[in-house]
């Protein structure tokens, strides 16, 4: 599975860190969505998590 984050999209919310803070981190500057590992098979639930609560919809999953 892999992971897309538009860091223009992102609005800092974090609600992606609070689902899988092993796939996602923010920023210390601005807060932005940062990608610790753009593939992952672990954490699904978690990822799936993230996409669904994302407020700006900056987050994308797909099978490749």
């Amino acid at each position: 599975m892999r992971i897309i984050a538009d860091r223009e999209a992102c609005i800092g919310a974090g609600q992606c860190v609070l689902s899988a803070d092993t796939v996602f981190d923010q920023d210390d500057d601005d807060g932005r969505v940062l990608l610790l590992n753009e593939r992952t098979d672990s954490d699904v639930s978690g990822v799936e998590q993230a996409v669904l609560l994302c407020p700006s919809q900056a987050l994308t999953l797909t099978d490749d």
